[in-house]
C-alpha cells in the first residue's frame, strides 16, 4: 500500500557488482529513529525498510524523505546497511534523503572510503537558503532570476587554440539529383568481335552464305510454285513419276484407278446387302432389320411354351408362387393350412384339439414349441392360443425364435398383452371370454428352410392369468416328441424358472423337462 500523498518521498535505487561485472546478492536496509509522526496525514511509521537485490544486482525502493514538514522527530537521517553475499566487510552508514531530491542512486551518496568511521549527515543550506540569510527577500524563482545580470561589453577575441583531433565520420547523405543523360557510348564488339572496323561473314551470324543455294555441298533451291527443282533431286527419286500404287501401274495418262478389293475394303454397295455387311445404326447399334432370330435352344434357354407344360416348367403366380394346380399329388390340396388363417406357420392344427379343462401359464417357465418351415419365411410375431385372457396391464411377456442347434434368432423385449378375442369378425363368445389369438412381435426375421421352436415366456404374473389352448398331456414325456431315431428333434418341452429369454437352449440339457400340456402356437408376418 503506498504512502499517504501528502508524505513526500525519494525513491532510492542501486546496483551492486563484483569486480568481473557478476550481480551480487543480498538486500540493503533503510532504518530511521524509532518512531516517525506524521499528524497532518494521520499516520505513524516505524520499523526498517528492506530492499532486496534482484537478479542483475540492482533494488528500487520509496521512503520518506528525511525533511518531510510536521512530522515528529525532525533533524533525522537514515541507517544504511548494506547486507551483500560473498563481500567480508559490510558497510552500516548516515544519509539524508531531503524532499528537493526525489530520486537518487546509493552509489552518489554512500561513502567511498571503508575505512572512514561511521558519521552523522548533516544536511547543509541550500544557495538559496544561505542568501535568505544574507538578507535576499523574495521566492527561489525570483532569487534564480537576480543571479542573472545584464550582458556585458563584448571582450577582446582570445588566443587562437589547439587545433582538435578530427572527427568522426558522419552518416551518408541524401542520393543527389540525377545528371544529365551523356553522349551515346561505343560499341565495344560485335557477335564476340572486337576490332575498330568489324567486319562479319554468314557463319558469324550463323547464316548460309548466299553463295550456297543450288551449290554443290550448298542448300537446294524453292522454284516458284514452293518445291525442289526435279535438277537439284538425287537420281534415285525416280524423277517424280508414280511406278505403281497397290500393285497397279498407271494407265496412258499416268493414272492408277482403285477398287475396294485393291485395299483389301468392303465396297459401300455391300452395306446391308445379302451376303454383305450389316449397317449401325446412328446410335452405333445393329439395324434392326438386320438383327439374327435365334430360338430358344440356341440361347440355351427353355421356349416359353414349356411353361406349365408337361415335361417343362413350373409358372409362378402373382404372389411369386407355384399354383397348386402344378403341384404333385402328393402335396395336399385344398386342406387348411396356416396360410389359408393368416399364419405363416404353426406348432399343430388346433381344430381337432380337445380341451375339457382349462390350462394356465405356468410364471418363468419357458415354453418351446416346434415349427418346422419349408421355404424362406419372413415373420414378424408369435402368436399364442389364448382360452381366456383379459389382459393384466401388470404382467409381461416375451417371445422368440430358436433354431434347431439351441441359438437363439430373434427375441422380443418383455411387454404387456391386450386381452384375446376383441377383434372384428371374432365370435361373441370369443369376445366374452377372452379367446382368441394373442400376437407378441419382434424385429422381422426371415427363416430359411429348417427346424426351430417358438419360445414363450410369461416373466412376470400370475398362476391364472393366461388360460391357453392346449394339446393335453398326462405323461412324463409328450406325444409331439415323437421322432426317427436318425433325425431326433423334440417338438414340445420346457425350461423352468427363466427371467429372460436365454442365447441358448437345449433339449438334452438336465433341465429340459417335457411332462406339461403343450400350448397351441404360430408365427405370423
Amino acid at each position: 500500500m503506498p504512502l499517504p500523498e501528502s508524505i513526500p518521498t525519494v525513491r532510492v535505487t542501486g546496483r551492486y557488482l563484483l569486480p568481473d561485472g557478476t550481480p551480487l546478492s543480498g538486500q540493503v536496509v533503510f532504518r530511521a529513529p524509532s518512531l516517525i509522526t506524521f499528524p497532518d496525514s494521520d499516520v505513524i511509521l516505524g520499523g526498517p525498510v528492506t530492499a532486496p537485490l534482484d537478479a542483475q544486482g540492482a533494488f528500487a525502493v520509496t521512503i520518506p524523505a528525511t525533511n518531510a514538514p510536521g512530522m515528529n522527530p525532525t533533524g533525522w537521517s537514515y541507517s544504511v546497511a548494506e547486507q551483500l553475499a560473498g563481500v567480508q566487510m559490510n558497510r552500516v552508514y548516515q544519509v539524508l534523503l531531503p524532499a528537493e531530491s526525489p530520486a537518487v542512486d546509493i552509489a552518489d551518496i554512500a561513502p567511498t572510503d571503508p575505512t572512514t568511521p561511521t558519521y552523522v549527515a548533516v544536511r547543509g543550506d541550500s544557495a538559496y537558503e544561505v542568501a535568505v540569510k544574507q538578507g535576499f527577500a523574495g521566492t527561489v524563482a525570483q532569487w534564480l532570476a537576480s543571479l542573472i545580470g545584464p550582458q556585458g561589453a563584448k571582450g577582446d577575441a582570445g588566443a587562437q587554440g589547439v587545433k582538435g583531433d578530427k572527427g568522426d565520420k558522419g552518416d551518408r547523405g541524401d542520393q543527389g539529383v540525377a545528371g544529365t543523360a551523356g553522349a551515346p557510348g561505343v560499341v565495344q564488339s560485335v557477335n564476340g568481335i572486337s576490332a575498330a572496323a568489324v567486319t562479319l561473314d554468314a557463319a558469324a551470324v550463323h547464316a548460309v552464305p548466299d553463295t550456297a543455294p543450288g551449290a554443290p555441298n550448298g542448300v537446294a533451291q524453292l522454284d516458284a510454285t514452293g518445291k525442289v527443282p526435279a535438277a537439284q533431286l538425287p537420281a534415285s527419286s525416280g524423277g517424280g513419276a508414280v511406278s505403281t500404287v497397290a500393285g497397279k501401274s498407271p494407265d496412258g495418262s499416268g493414272n492408277v484407278a482403285l477398287v475396294a478389293a485393291d485395299v483389301g475394303a468392303v465396297a459401300t454397295t455391300e452395306k446391308g446387302a445379302a451376303s454383305g455387311v450389316a449397317t449401325l445404326g446412328t446410335d452405333g447399334i445393329l439395324a434392326t432389320g438386320q438383327r439374327p432370330t435365334y430360338t430358344a435352344a440356341q440361347v440355351g434357354a427353355l421356349a416359353t411354351t414349356a411353361r406349365a407344360a408337361a415335361n417343362g416348367v413350373a409358372s409362378l403366380d402373382s404372389t411369386t408362387r407355384i399354383p397348386i394346380a402344378q403341384m404333385p399329388t402328393a402335396v395336399a390340396k385344398n386342406v387348411w393350412t396356416p396360410q389359408a388363417l393368416g399364419f405363416a406357420a404353426w406348432s399343430c392344427d388346433p381344430g381337432g384339439v380337445a380341451n375339457p379343462a382349462a390350462k394356465y401359464l405356468t410364471p418363468q417357465r419357458l415354453y418351446l414349441a416346434g415349427v418346422n418351415i419349408t421355404e424362406s419365411t419372413t415373420v414378424t410375431k408369435a402368436v399364442m392360443f389364448a382360452r381366456g385372457y383379459g389382459g393384466v396391464s401388470t404382467n409381461r411377456y416375451m417371445a422368440g425364435i430358436y433354431r434347431e442347434d439351441g441359438t437363439r434368432v430373434v427375441a422380443s423385449s418383455a411387454v404387456a398383452l391386450n386381452q384375446a378375442g376383441q377383434e372384428t369378425g371374432a365370435l361373441p363368445a370369443m369376445v366374452a371370454n377372452h379367446i382368441g389369438a394373442v400376437p407378441l412381435s419382434f424385429t422381422s426375421t426371415t427363416l430359411t428352410p429348417g427346424r426351430y421352436w417358438v419360445a414363450w415366456l410369461m416373466t412376470v404374473g400370475g398362476t391364472a392369468d393366461f388360460s391357453f389352448f392346449h394339446v393335453q398331456n398326462e405323461a412324463p414325456v409328450a406325444t409331439a416328441n415323437f421322432f426317427m431315431t436318425t433325425t431326433p428333434f423334440p417338438r414340445a418341452w420346457y425350461i423352468a424358472a427363466q427371467s429372460t429369454l436365454p442365447t441358448t437352449v437345449s433339449p438334452t440339457a438336465s433341465t429340459a423337462l417335457a411332462d406339461h400340456d403343450i400350448p397351441i402356437v404360430a408365427l405370423a408376418a
